[in-house]
């Protein structure tokens, strides 16, 4: 019986280990080896680590987890976990089994592209959905916005604090009014509502938006509207409440509303960026550690 069970080895994951790890808590850390920023070159915002690729980060951070012998690492992939008498059970793909006190869910979200050519072949060499990750670089250049709607907007707004030469495209007839077009407008941002055809660009880099019509919209740059998180098959497996946008509500200290169950990473309410991440990993294994020290010593 581990103390602590933790499910993903990002950022948020590495954090919550090395925390307790250090409270000389038996953790068993499980990576599945697929992070969300994977195509991202370079990881931003990140104090002490601005434009590091993400995978030093994780790298550095397996060898410091090394240190620490209360600390075990499992590469693969847990296809299931159950609630257990005494916390909880986690069974991997090549079924072994582990049982833990408490459980920390740091699995992230997936990231499920537009059904359109390029966008895969792009994404994170020119194609974007953070402008807070990629919009420094990107900065006083012609920008594009992929997206129908209200968020697109919302995006496309956003941006205007890193360029004034911006394009919405909607990717056919969008339902903004009159106000919302003028606001736009006021903003200097295009609307452009021809059907995309395609992602285009050199050397692996994107560079265009080609529309139905087989006009070409050059950028530097294109940023998109995500849909619905997808969270891990986990969260829903364990009973966690969900949200409209498809995160996980926690409180404070990164706890659900499952007992002994907490949810740290892209996956809870909080600003998705790696630095935070690493922060909301931190407070659920503060809490964990408060938790078993009250267990223990009652």
């Amino acid at each position: 019986m581990r103390d602590v069970i933790i499910v993903g080895g990002g950022p948020a994951g590495l954090s919550a280990a090395l925390i307790l790890g250090r409270c000389r808590r038996r953790v068993l850390l499980i990576d599945a080896g697929h992070p969300r920023n994977a195509v991202t070159p370079r990881m931003h915002g990140f104090l002490g680590r601005d434009g590091r690729a993400p995978g030093d980060l994780r790298d550095d951070a397996r060898k410091e987890l090394a240190a620490y012998d209360t600390v075990e690492v499992w590469d693969g992939r847990v296809v299931d976990a159950v609630r257990a008498p005494d916390g909880f059970r986690v069974v991997m793909e090549d079924q072994r089994r582990a049982d833990g006190r408490r459980m920390i869910l740091a699995t992230g979200l997936r990231t499920d592209l537009p059904a359109i050519e390029g966008f895969s072949e792009f994404w994170g060499h020119g194609v974007h959905h953070c402008p807070y990750c990629d919009g420094f670089e990107n900065r006083d250049r012609p920008l594009a916005i992929y997206g129908p709607g209200e968020a697109a907007k919302g995006l496309a707004l956003e941006l205007t604090a890193w360029s004034r030469d911006l394009t919405l495209c909607t990717d056919g007839p969008c339902d903004l009014d009159a106000a919302e077009r003028n606001r736009l407008a006021r903003h200097g941002i295009r609307l452009e509502e021809r059907e995309v055809a395609r992602l285009e660009g050199e050397g692996g880099r994107f560079s265009r938006v080609r529309l139905r019509d087989d006009t070409a919209l050059t950028c530097a740059a294109l940023f998109f509207t995500t849909g619905p998180c997808i969270p891990s098959p986990l969260v829903e497996r364990l009973g966690c409440d969900l949200s409209r946008k498809g995160t996980v509500p926690t409180g404070d200290y990164e706890e659900t509303n499952v007992p002994g169950l907490y949810v740290a990473g892209d996956a809870s309410r909080r600003v998705q960026l790696a630095i935070v991440a690493a922060a909301e990993g931190a407070m659920a294994a503060f809490a964990i550690n408060t938790e078993l020290l009250r267990e223990d010593t009652r």
